[in-house]
């Protein structure tokens, strides 16, 4: 799935920024590219793999550079960066904006803005938020938990009992994400951050009750805004035809976003409790990453070999 892009006015906002120069389409401006560019060498004449789409950040450096500049020098520094089409130049840290990149800016009618945060504190929030907002993305239809501090996405046709089993894990202290839909962003190569669309944010369907609003029945410590997603849970109605896993030696991986999720198949039938079983799945697989595999200390019990034949 490609990038997504947002609107340059969303940064403004977020970030607080102060609008230096106003180009006039900040509302429309977009912002594709989820990096920033420090453009000391381009201010110096290098523009080998330069990078015009993604923002410019000037700090610290790039300003002392520019100012030990005479005023030709420096317009033509910064004229040949603003003509590469830039998306805005940020200033941080305050500095005195040089009349020559004001001049550049209403040439080329590109947005200036500036902060009071230092560079890297800036520039370090300002790519972890775009990363967020232009992470490839998906919705599915499942429910979002976080049990002991591991995401937990269950998945499942409807009226198998997904929402039933949240709210009985929310009741059993731990938090709820999203019920019913999940937003679902690759915000690395190996990480996925689930979170509810804003229109149902801490709300949860019981069939026979209706909507509920978890957070304000059982307080702010019942739901999270996001969660990473860890280990997915695939909920489906018990089939007598089909043989279940019954040691835990099979690795089962639920593909989201092109990056395999380690997962595991719960058949529901009457009696069972599918809160404390995804919660015992949930320190179970936790463990696992910590070392131990009990069904493989089982069979190194059995087998002190290895060989199951």
């Amino acid at each position: 799935m490609p990038y997504s892009s947002i609107f340059l006015s969303q940064i403004v906002e977020r970030f607080e920024l102060e609008v230096v120069y106003d180009s006039g389409d900040i509302e429309e401006r977009r912002i594709t590219v989820a990096d920033v560019t420090r453009p000391g060498l381009q201010l110096a004449g290098y523009y080998d793999h330069f990078g015009p789409d993604r923002l410019q950040i000037v700090g610290n450096m790039e300003h002392a550079f520019l100012n030990n500049l005479t005023s030709e020098d420096r317009k033509r520094s910064v004229s040949t960066l603003f003509e590469k089409n830039i998306p805005a130049l940020i200033i941080t840290r305050n500095h005195e904006v040089q009349p020559e990149i004001l001049e550049a800016a209403e040439e080329t009618k590109t947005p200036v803005l500036r902060t009071e945060d230092a560079t890297s504190d800036f520039s370090s929030e300002l790519v972890k938020y775009l990363k967020m907002e232009l992470a490839p993305r998906v919705s599915m239809h499942g429910v979002l938990v976080e049990v002991n501090g591991e995401g937990i996405l269950i998945l499942g046709e409807s009226g198998v009992g997904k929402s039933e089993t949240a709210l009985e894990i929310v009741k059993r202290g731990h938090r709820l994400i999203a019920d019913d839909q999940v937003e679902i962003r690759k915000v690395s190569e190996t990480t996925l951050v689930g979170k509810a669309p804003d229109v149902i944010k801490h709300l949860i369907e019981i069939r026979g009750i209706g909507i509920m609003n978890v957070k304000e029945l059982y307080g702010v410590s019942s739901v999270k805004p996001q969660e990473s997603i860890d280990f997915v849970i695939n909920l489906e109605l018990w089939d007598e035809n089909k043989t279940y896993d019954r040691m835990g030696l099979n690795e089962e991986t639920t593909e989201i976003l092109g990056l395999k999720v380690p997962s595991i198949t719960i058949p529901v039938g009457p009696g069972r409790n599918l809160a404390i079983i995804v919660e015992a799945a949930a320190i179970n697989y936790r463990v696992k990453k910590m070392g131990f595999n009990a069904a493989q200390d089982l069979v190194s019990r059995v087998f002190p070999g290895g060989n199951l034949s």
